[in-house]
């Protein structure tokens, strides 16, 4: 969840640091205060782009900065090792935006510079913003797949796997197939520069691991100085009269002469003796060495030459000589491949249409999935939609299989194309007037009718996507009465699986708030200037009461207020 935010010189908020809690935040203010302008700040923090217009007036900078807690199972921890960003244990993400009055925008996680697509793969998986226009990106048909995927996530998930570990092959085969059956003179090129490539590379007669050899033998030989030195004092502190060896004789000889009376010492004479022994044979071989040991200028020289030569080829072929001979290894099949095409081709052909076959086969499991959850999905929306008093809106989910040419693959004699996701195209269909024929969300709902229809996606979808913080911004535009309370009933709901934060005019989302802050603007030294204030219980009944007359306080307006506050908090406790 969003636990801290702090702004600073952003619009017209020149400091201001928020406390969030779990469960349902709201904010209310007068139009204009700035509420929206708090969250223009959360949605650069998930990676939204920058203006310099947001810099305040008279300062070189605007920044922004975020504190989030997540669970030690949330997918921001895979995001963060695909980046090289350390989440610690204690599960704490600071996201940090900062825009400079020349329009520059720089972005941190947890304290490392971070290019703003890195910022937005971990903004977006920890913040979810859904506004007016937010709305039409979620009735977008071209994620209605993945939102579909996402509530049979359980279900689909091994299959998913399973078919694009197929699908990749598949692809990478027919990639690999294009490129050898066109383009007859790219082919030939190719051949030559990779029989050039193999020749030179032949023509070295690498060995593996030589280069390391080599180097090893090199730092030897320009080291014969020390080495000789070090073995030649080693040997004669060892050998000879009154040196080291000398003198473990005379303590193995000593200790000899006692062990016939003590258990102990006997102990002590044969480890001794032990160690006299193993420092022989070390002296013995400290004087071979020596003895082999000679300095080679020549052969220094040539191993330079053959580093060199070797140094040259790793910048073309690889960083070791294992690599490149694994790369001569390659390459020499490629060779093979293209002089030998024809063959080879055919051999593709068969390749690419079992494969090609066995991903259908994978897709058609993962269809079967999607139109068992389809039906289940419409299910749950129709139910939401009652609750917000849509009972008579229709919604179903259209899947059908993307069609192909004759050259892909079948499923039952018919052609079908495979996707990254499997061959399905799925789109939301809805009608919410009797006897009208089902159409794209989007073509269909009135504004009203829309954030209905969002919230009622939302409040399922919120269930399986993991996402820490989810921000509504006046997404109850255009509605009352009756509609207004479910709304702010299926608002709350969402806030029992994640922390809300919702933008409101609504005395009936007002009331369902856990904590309630009022976003004022204040003018002083002639600067406007914006401010968050938590509100107790009693204010609480005050700013609801604002909200439903727009005016003065009444007894009357209070009382209700109130009587909202009590309502509200029945509905929490049942």
């Amino acid at each position: 969840m969003l636990t801290e935010l702090s702004i600073r010189d952003f619009a017209i908020i020149d400091r201001i640091s928020i406390t969030f809690k779990e469960g349902l935040t709201v904010l209310t203010g007068e139009t204009g205060a700035g509420k929206s302008i708090i969250i223009d700040a959360i949605q650069l923090l998930s990676g939204g782009r920058g203006s310099v217009e947001f810099v305040r007036h008279g300062t070189k900078k605007a920044e922004i900065e975020g504190l989030f807690t997540v669970e030690p199972d949330h997918p921001i921890y895979r995001v963060g090792e695909e980046f090289g960003v350390d989440i610690d244990e204690d599960g704490m993400v600071v996201l940090q935006r900062t825009i400079t009055h020349q329009g520059k925008s720089i972005c941190r996680v947890n304290g490392k510079l971070v290019t703003l697509g890195i910022m937005k793969e971990f903004g977006q998986s920890l913040i979810d913003i859904h506004s007016q226009h937010e709305t039409q990106s979620l009735m977008d048909p071209d994620r209605h797949i993945e939102l579909l995927d996402i509530f049979a996530s359980e279900e689909i998930k091994s299959s998913m796997e399973e078919y694009q570990l197929v699908f990749e092959k598949y692809r990478a085969l027919k990639k690999r197939y294009k490129e050898l059956s066109e383009n007859e003179q790219e082919m030939a090129q190719r051949l030559d520069l990779l029989e050039f490539q193999l020749r030179e590379l032949q023509e070295a007669e690498m060995q593996p691991l030589e280069d390391e050899e080599l180097a090893e033998e090199r730092k030897k030989l320009m080291n014969y100085e020390k080495i000789y030195q070090g073995i030649h004092d080693a040997y004669y502190s060892l050998y000879g009269e009154q040196r080291g060896l000398d003198w473990l004789s005379h303590a193995m000889t000593s200790l000899e002469s006692t062990s016939d009376v003590d258990e102990h010492l006997a102990k002590l004479s044969e480890e001794m003796s032990n160690a006299y022994y193993i420092i022989e044979e070390m002296t013995f071989q400290l004087s071979n060495q020596m003895a082999e040991l000679e300095f080679d200028p020549e052969r220094l020289n040539q191993i330079e030459s053959r580093l060199n030569e070797l140094n040259r080829l790793k910048k073309k072929y690889g960083g070791t000589v294992d690599d490149m001979l694994q790369y001569a290894s390659r390459i020499e099949e490629e060779i093979d491949e293209i002089r030998n095409k024809d063959s080879h081709l055919s051999k593709m052909e068969n390749e690419i249409h079992e494969l090609g076959q066995d991903a259908v086969l994978e897709a058609k499991a993962i269809h079967d999935i999607r139109m068992q959850s389809a039906l289940r999905l419409s299910d749950y929306i129709h139910e939401e939609l009652r609750d917000l008093y849509l009972e008579k809106a229709s919604f179903d989910v259209d899947i059908q299989m993307k069609k192909g040419r004759e050259a892909d693959p079948d499923l039952d004699g018919t052609p079908v194309q495979l996707l990254p996701n499997g061959m399905d195209v799925v789109k939301f269909l809805i009608t919410t007037n009797p006897g009208e024929p089902l159409k794209e969300l989007h073509k269909v709902a009135s504004g009203g009718e829309m954030s209905r229809i969002m919230l009622a996606l939302k409040r399922i979808f919120s269930r399986h996507q993991g996402i820490t913080s989810v921000i509504f911004d006046e997404v109850d535009t255009g509605v009352s009465g009756r509609v207004a309370q479910s709304i702010a009933e299926k608002i709350y709901g969402i806030s029992e699986g994640s922390q809300v934060l919702c933008i409101s005019h609504l005395p009936q989302v007002a009331a369902m708030a856990d904590t309630h802050v009022r976003i004022e603007k204040r003018v002083d030294n002639d600067r406007t200037h914006t401010a968050a204030i938590e509100l107790t219980n009693e204010e609480k009944a005050d700013e609801i009461s604002r909200m439903i007359t727009g005016a003065e306080l009444t007894e009357t307006t209070v009382e209700h207020a109130k009587e909202l506050l009590i309502m509200a908090q029945k509905h929490k406790n049942n």
